[in-house]
């Protein structure tokens, strides 16, 4: 008998722990599924760390790139007149202004180093075509021998830096043409 009531009692016991476990299921699905969903947030919002970090770091580059624009475009205006001065002096054979040529040369020469270093370049532009994204029309002069809107003439050299424009240059365009 005592065996009968303890098997009755194993019985009674596993058939509530299936009950339980029955009751528990809803539980274990609903837990899962707010399981998944925060993997899935934690992957989504890792995913935009990475993105966030990626345009930070083509930003620092793009802002040390062209960090200097300003004050190389100012530069520019040296550069302009030390080119100047050399054309003035070109005919002049005075000792006195050979070494002071001489010196002009030197120093430009030295800037356009530090121009080469920073990524700023002229534009060799003489003989293409005009761009308006390149260069500003200042005259345009008859010239049959050469097609409409070719550049014969730069009243002010043209700069890039790196892959932008610095400064456009200002050229003589010919009208009319082939």
């Amino acid at each position: 008998m005592e065996k009968e009531e303890n098997l009755i009692d194993e019985q009674l016991e596993t058939e509530e722990e299936i009950v339980e476990n029955d009751n528990l299921q809803p539980d274990i699905e609903k837990l899962t599924e707010e399981n998944q969903k925060l993997k899935d947030e934690f992957l989504r919002a890792l995913a935009e760390l990475e993105n966030t970090k990626k345009r930070c770091s083509a930003e620092i580059e793009k802002n040390n790139k062209y960090a200097i624009s300003s004050f190389a475009k100012n530069l520019l205006t040296v550069a302009d007149n030390l080119m100047r001065a050399l054309d003035a002096s070109k005919d002049t054979q005075n000792d006195d202004c050979v070494a002071l040529r001489k010196g002009v040369e030197l120093t430009l020469n030295e800037l356009n180093k530090v121009f080469d270093k920073f990524g700023i370049s002229a534009m060799e532009i003489l003989d293409t075509v005009f761009d308006p994204n390149f260069h500003q029309v200042v005259q345009e002069v008859e010239d049959k021998t050469k097609p409409a809107g070719t550049i014969i003439a730069e009243l002010q050299k043209g700069y890039m830096i790196n892959d932008r424009i610095l400064r456009e240059a200002m050229v003589v365009v010919t009208k009319g043409g082939n």
